[in-house]
């Protein structure tokens, strides 16, 4: 009587957690070079790259780092998931998982930290508020981040419009030869409907006039309580973000092990 063989079925890689793991991190990966690309043309536009002293001169914060540095972590890390991935690539999907890791347990420590020291983080913004107030007009980007930020809170300055006497261009000194003196940009202006085109000069000697009726010209709220009462209407919305941020960062990472842990039990079976 012969005997059936039996057939034992080997480890094997999962497709389904390599290739989605491979569209994952694509999709991070084009995100993080998009996010590059326009932080470096961005520098090209202002001359940094072909003059990188330049960077020195910037007065207060400059935006476009901000797309630098998160874009180059996004491409870096995207590019390493990627490839590990799809080479089955065992090194390149542990540095993926343990850096993508370590910015999980950064914005983690940040939170708690924010919420712990959140009088500390409040003196903060004041400062950077008012470090960019001062630099208002010696970068464009930063121009643009503060406008946006007073049309989109309807406030001006860090604690009311007095604190445009820290520009130059908008202190109400004697001896200030600024057109712009004793006023505030043209973002602190309380908008008409009725105005089609943008009047940037509605700002101009606003400040001469009384508090009462600079508030019939101008937000006179400072955009620091400004903001805590949109992070206090909108809390719902803002964790719902952060936890949608830390639950694909945890999807990632699970996807990286388990990928890592079917590599190693194949070549086990070798």
């Amino acid at each position: 009587m012969s005997r059936k063989p039996h057939h034992f079925k080997g480890a094997e890689v999962s497709c389904c957690v390599k290739y989605f793991l491979f569209g994952f991190n694509i999709s991070f990966w084009l995100l993080g070079a998009a996010f590059l690309g326009i932080g470096l043309w961005a520098w090209a536009e202002k001359g940094v790259l072909s003059n990188i002293s330049s960077i020195t001169d910037l007065g207060g914060f400059d935006p476009v780092w901000l797309f630098i540095v998160v874009g180059g972590v996004m491409f870096i890390l995207g590019f390493a998931g990627c490839i590990g991935a799809l080479r089955e690539n065992t090194f390149l999907l542990k540095f993926f998982s343990v850096f993508l890791g370590l910015i999980f347990f950064l914005e983690l420590t940040a939170g708690i930290l924010a919420f712990v020291f959140k009088d500390w983080i409040k003196d903060q913004l004041n400062f950077f508020i008012s470090n960019n107030v001062k630099a208002y007009r010696d970068d464009i980007d930063l121009q643009n981040l503060i406008d946006f930020a007073q049309e989109y809170w309807s406030c001006c300055g860090a604690h009311g419009p007095n604190d445009w006497n820290l520009n130059i261009y908008f202190n109400c000194t004697d001896f200030n030869p600024s057109r712009e003196r004793c006023g505030v940009p043209f973002s602190c202006c309380v908008k008409d409907p009725a105005e089609d085109v943008l009047n940037t000069q509605c700002g101009y000697d606003v400040r001469l006039q009384g508090e009462l009726d600079q508030q019939k010209y101008i937000y006179t709220k400072g955009c620091v309580g400004q903001f805590e009462k949109w992070l206090q209407d909108n809390l719902i919305v803002v964790a719902g973000i952060f936890v949608g941020i830390a639950l694909l960062q945890i999807f990632g990472i699970c996807l990286a092990q388990n990928l890592v842990s079917d590599i190693r039990a194949v070549k086990a079976n070798w």
